[in-house]
């Protein structure tokens, strides 16, 4: 045997063997393996008899020889504990004898309603996130107290025009005269650019309530100016009627009329 172990050209079979032999697993089989299938380790650089001995991990090394052909030793990790998952599954699934057919109606009624739930609650969830979201973009307290204005008609004397200021913008109120209530309701529709009869503009025949911002550019008109006795933007020259229709210019539309009611020589708009 020490004859065996010293031999130079065995070095590097024992030498690959033994962290495999020394781990202290249990050996299950034996399997021979052709001569041709052993991947060897490089030889030391010297080969003298010294050298290799001191090179083979000889303590507990305890090798057999074969006349027949070399043999490869495969171990069996026998000691892995397998997990056991029962503390995760249903105790009607628990036992093997029960077939899954069983209680699948009630598996899936109970997705279902999870399903449900979570639908619900989701719902839920972004129809509140919405309402603080829009919430979140309305006018402050502030604004709102001025969403509505109210107008004592009875200070406005006929012929005038008087300015308000209605949620950041002018607002003119005019007191008609009998004599511009005639002549623009003679006014023939199909000449306007803007085409709207006096009585689509007015609630009360005496009464004009529009908002003094130019539609061609946003300027201010300026009131009893103009052509046509009404209004009169200087900055780019349009000219408008009593009724706020845009008659002449390059504004394309006419004044704007505000959503507004009479109640009791009250004028509310807003």
């Amino acid at each position: 045997m020490t004859s065996v172990v010293r031999a130079g050209h065995l070095a590097p079979y024992f030498k690959a063997s033994a962290p495999v032999v020394s781990n202290g697993l249990k050996l299950v089989a034996a399997v021979p393996t052709p001569v041709d299938k052993l991947v060897a380790s490089p030889l030391p650089i010297t080969s003298t008899v010294q050298s290799l001995h001191g090179a083979l991990p000889v303590q507990g090394l305890k090798p057999k020889c074969s006349t027949r052909a070399p043999f490869q030793v495969r171990f069996a990790h026998s000691d892995i504990a397998v997990p056991d998952f029962s503390a995760y599954r249903r105790k009607e699934t628990q036992d093997p004898r029960t077939k899954a057919e069983e209680n699948v109606d009630q598996r899936q009624s109970f997705t279902y309603l999870i399903a449900g739930v979570g639908s619900m609650a989701g719902a839920y969830a972004a129809k509140s996130v919405v309402t603080q979201f829009v919430s979140s973009m309305s006018a402050a307290a502030d604004v709102l107290a001025l969403a509505k204005i109210e107008i004592n008609l009875a200070e406005i004397p006929e012929g005038k025009s008087v300015t308000f200021k209605w949620r950041g913008k002018p607002l003119f109120i005019r007191h008609r005269t009998a004599d511009e209530i005639a002549t623009e309701k003679a006014v023939p529709i199909e000449t306007l650019r803007d085409p709207q009869s006096d009585e689509q503009r007015t609630q009360d025949p005496k009464w004009l309530v529009i908002i003094g911002v130019c539609t061609h550019l946003g300027c201010v008109p300026v009131a009893n100016a103009g052509d046509f006795g009404g209004y009169y933007c200087p900055c780019h020259g349009s000219h408008y009627d009593a009724s706020g229709r845009i008659r002449k210019g390059p504004a394309p539309l006419n004044l704007e009329v505000p959503p507004h009611v009479f109640n009791e020589g009250l004028l509310i708009v807003g």
